[in-house]
């Protein structure tokens, strides 16, 4: 269900089936040109395909587009309540504006905005969220909904079509879980534009997560979201090392080990809970990254059985344990020196296969 149509921002393309593409969003001062361009850079070196940076007033405006020139992330200026703000930042280098139509005043005023995006070729994301939802819409729904934040999302993105502009990009936004997916639902359904999915509002790391986890995993799965964002009350690095886990943990990214392990049981008699541990380290610190299956299983039962499509595993025994990939068994190592051989057994391989070390 992703969307048909592709959106352009800078060099990255939204939609149309390309890969689900991460975003977020500064959170330094929009005044301090220097945090702001060490912020981007980090974002982009973690993994941040598109940057979102508030421009709150005119002096923002001009520090947008210094940063604009010193960074190569395509860069989306957020815009709020002051339709001048928008035609600045395009002005100014923006490879995309986010505006709510609702709280940018006259019809009058979002075309201009529109006027000057299409100008430049520029998408906008019209985004709606649960509130800011138009008063005649509230009324009749008798409060937030889902139907109302798609009803408010369609409707302004008639509105900038009727102005002949159709470069575009739709989010809808709620802190509710359910309502938010619900919502999303009725909008895939109703659009081919590309949806920028996320959870408003979600709030710390601990139940950002747990919202962000749920909330986006579902919609993804659904076939729903071209790009997204995980909304934490934190370090936006923690944003996108989130959102690169959900789209790791769905399949939708194939660049690191795919590590698994069983339960504890009864049948352990090895430190399985520290051996997965040692495994997981080594294979950050050797910095293997390959899309490979690697298992740590507690016993025979759960090893080269269950796990025997592993391209590497451990299953435990009485204080040793056996490394095997593809279900054959390798060898029979002491449990102390497992981690080590099964990362040994792994470089040769990478080696042989890619050239790698």
């Amino acid at each position: 269900m992703s969307s048909k149509k592709i959106v352009r921002v800078g060099d990255v393309l939204i939609g149309g089936g390309n890969p689900v593409v991460i975003q977020s969003m500064t959170n330094v001062n929009p005044l301090d040109e220097i945090a702001l361009i060490n912020q981007v850079s980090a974002l982009a070196d973690a993994g941040c395909q598109i940057v979102r940076l508030a421009v709150p007033n005119m002096e923002a405006a001009e520090v947008f587009g210094r940063v604009r020139k010193k960074v190569k992330i395509p860069l989306v200026a957020d815009i709020h309540f002051d339709y001048r703000l928008a035609i600045a930042a395009l002005e100014r280098g923006a490879d995309k504006i986010r505006i709510n139509p609702g709280n940018i005043g006259s019809i009058d005023k979002v075309r201009k905005v529109v006027k000057a995006a299409g100008e430049r070729g520029v998408p906008i994301r019209v985004g709606v969220n649960s509130g800011s939802l138009e008063k005649d819409i509230l009324s009749k729904r008798g409060g937030v909904d889902a139907e109302g934040l798609a009803e408010s999302a369609i409707r302004n993105l008639r509105m900038i079509e009727d102005m002949g502009y159709d470069n575009l990009v739709i989010s809808l936004k709620s802190s509710d879980v359910a309502m938010n997916y619900k919502a999303h639902k009725i909008i895939a359904r109703k659009t081919d534009y590309p949806i920028h999915i996320g959870i408003t509002e979600a709030g710390t790391p601990e139940t950002g997560r747990l919202k962000s986890g749920i909330g986006l995993g579902a919609l993804l799965l659904e076939g729903i979201g071209d790009t997204m964002r995980v909304s934490l009350t934190a370090d936006p690095l923690e944003e996108v090392k989130f959102a690169k886990d959900i789209l790791y943990a769905l399949g939708m990214r194939k660049d690191r080990v795919n590590l698994v392990s069983c339960p504890t049981c009864g049948r352990t008699s090895i430190d399985l809970v520290g051996l997965a541990n040692k495994v997981e380290e080594a294979l950050k610190r050797e910095k293997i990254n390959d899309p490979i299956t690697v298992a740590i299983m507690g016993c025979v039962v759960n090893g080269p059985g269950e796990a025997k499509e592993a391209d590497y595993g451990i299953a435990g025994g009485v204080g040793k344990g056996i490394i095997f990939s593809k279900g054959e068994v390798l060898e029979t190592v002491e449990e102390e020196k497992l981690p080590d051989e099964l990362i040994k057994i792994i470089k040769t391989d990478r080696t042989d296969k890619y050239g790698k070390r």
